[in-house]
């Protein structure tokens, strides 16, 4: 049986996390990991003037988030504030001409990929062209993406100034990144740039004192606690 400790929200600090150059002009971050089911969160760092990512193949996919610049593929380019989605089975490589940093939430492998064919396409999502929903007063979120057979999605929400979720309870886990202002819980704030990692079985509340931009992504769902 899990502890109170370990399921326990955990706040993780990417400044303290150190850079890691994997080629010339592109550095990692891993920031979370779950070896267990083949999940990460890692940032990356595109200098300008880079060699491309050669051409790969995900076996399970990913989001990207650019948080500056922009990156590109065969499909199209995301640029700074929008979201890419690259699905299982999607083929492409990956370039930036000018430079990027992005936020990474990565499920499966990813392999180098040789064959020229048809292939899914990845997607762009322009964030601003997404409505805003209401889900609690003070609350409302842009829904990027979901899958509902799987019980995932993506999303992005906004606190107003001294908006809370009610004590909740995680069946199944999350991971959030502050875009902009500061949200807390009972583990602490995790401030603009950070992250933090609500595992399965995590019961918390979440507040705001001067208002929040979270980019949310979600396996299963909450349950009032």
């Amino acid at each position: 049986m899990a502890t109170q400790e370990q399921t326990r929200s955990r706040i993780i600090e990417v400044n303290s996390v150190p850079w890691q150059e994997t080629q010339p002009g592109i550095r990692m971050k891993q920031l979370w990991m779950d070896e267990a089911t083949k999940r990460r969160a890692v940032m990356a760092r595109i200098e300008s003037g880079a060699q491309a990512l050669p051409r790969h193949k995900h076996v399970g996919d990913e989001f990207v988030f650019v948080i500056e610049g922009a990156i590109a593929d065969e499909f199209g380019t995301v640029t700074a504030g929008n979201m890419g989605y690259r699905p299982d089975g999607c083929v492409h490589t990956v370039a930036s001409a000018h430079g990027a940093t992005v936020l990474a939430v990565i499920t499966g492998e990813i392999v180098p990929h040789n064959e020229v064919g048809s292939t899914l396409p990845s997607q762009v999502f322009t964030l601003k062209d997404l409505p805003w929903v209401e889900a609690l007063p003070g609350i409302r979120q842009k829904r990027i993406w979901e899958d509902p057979a799987a019980k995932r999605r993506a999303l992005l929400a906004r606190f107003e100034p001294e908006a809370s979720l009610p004590r909740h309870r995680h069946v199944g886990d999350e991971l959030i990144f502050i875009l902009e202002g500061a949200n807390a819980d009972e583990s602490g704030e995790v401030a603009t740039g950070n992250m933090s990692y609500r595992p399965n079985g995590c019961v918390h509340t979440v507040t705001t004192k001067n208002g929040a931009t979270a980019l949310a992504f979600v396996w299963g769902h909450t349950e009032p606690a």
